[in-house]
């Protein structure tokens, strides 16, 4: 079997074209990524998941979407339970700590295990960027708190639930991305504060969460350590991800069409592999855009092939009830005056 590319590709539809069938099967691009439009009902997700699978001839190809809870959840149209923002749960844990680590397990178990039957193998969470009084809202209710060691403590809740359910935790945006105020969905946020003054906050969650087994990088750029270049695409920050953080997990950059960056597909796929990252995302979902990206992609290293074997070997297969446990997350809001 051939090694697949460092490549994550997005498709437009809710099942595959003979096209797109046979664009997977020559390229192999290593996983594929799911938004809404992609999202109908069970069984058309498990079909879909069947035919990508398929096409590239790897039972165990991923399948990942973002589904954090709150307004980043892409199972919300009716078929499925609607999960709380993490930004809740950091609410919650001022009031009671235990209390909210305990709901959010039980929420983390009943979405892990939702996707898990799905065969959609991850949701990209945690987030665990800090939310201040200026982040812009792209972050905001996705994040936990302000206070960076709150923020590790249910990060690692989040992580440990969802390998034990056999969904693949990726925690977010390494190595910090709380300091942004504009949307890189259209803007290139610049975060001007040194690594020194980052380590105790921004940078603090990832580095107690190191052994976290995938972490995905966003776009931005960190003027003390690469004035010229976005973090996706730098490898200085790659670098310090590596060595100052300590992560020897799985790197997969965010989504590569956003407006952040600039310059054709194929050169951002191209940048953020060169800086060393593991994996790189286009999930746009037009086959001639995934075409392009696949082309300036290469197959996985044995590094990252590694690294990956690494984190499948962690995943565990309980599985829970999702409806009862979602039911008892409500309550449990409920009781303690949340709407």
């Amino acid at each position: 079997m051939s090694t697949p590319l460092a490549l994550f590709v997005g498709m437009p539809g809710l099942e595959l074209s003979a096209s797109e069938v046979g664009f997977f099967r020559d390229a192999n691009p290593f996983g594929l990524f799911l938004f809404k439009r992609n999202l109908d009902n069970p069984e058309q997700i498990r079909r879909l998941v069947g035919q990508f699978r398929d096409a590239v001839g790897r039972e165990d190809a991923p399948v990942y979407i973002d589904q954090e809870g709150g307004r980043v959840q892409r199972l919300d149209n009716g078929n499925w339970p609607l999960f709380r923002p993490i930004g809740h749960f950091g609410a919650l844990a001022k009031k009671d700590l235990d209390l909210a680590k305990h709901a959010l397990r039980q929420s983390t178990l009943a979405m892990g295990s939702m996707m898990t039957e799905l065969g959609i193998g991850s949701g990209a969470t945690p987030v665990v960027d800090l939310a201040r009084a200026g982040t812009h809202d792209i972050i905001s209710s996705r994040s936990f708190s302000a206070d960076p060691k709150l923020v590790a403590e249910l990060g690692r809740v989040v992580v440990d639930a969802l390998l034990e359910v056999g969904s693949m935790p990726i925690i977010k945006h390494i190595p910090g991305y709380g300091r942004v105020d504009v949307d890189p969905h259209h803007d290139l946020p610049v975060v001007h504060a040194s690594v020194d003054e980052m380590m105790d906050s921004d940078f603090l969650p990832f580095i107690r969460l190191k052994d976290s087994p995938w972490a995905m990088v966003a776009h931005l750029i960190f003027s003390k350590i690469d004035p010229d270049l976005p973090a996706s695409i730098s490898p200085r920050v790659c670098n310090l991800i590596r060595t100052v953080l300590n992560y020897d997990g799985v790197l997969i950059t965010d989504c590569l069409t956003m407006d952040a960056l600039s310059g054709s597909w194929s050169d951002r796929v191209r940048a953020a592999l060169d800086a060393g990252y593991d994996i790189a995302l286009h999930s746009q979902g037009d086959l001639a855009a995934s075409e392009a990206a696949a082309k300036a992609a290469r197959v996985m290293s044995h590094a990252t092939s590694a690294r990956v074997a690494r984190a499948e070997q962690r995943l565990g297969n309980r599985r829970a009830d999702t409806k009862a446990l979602h039911a008892e997350v409500e309550k449990i809001f409920e009781e303690n005056g949340f709407a």
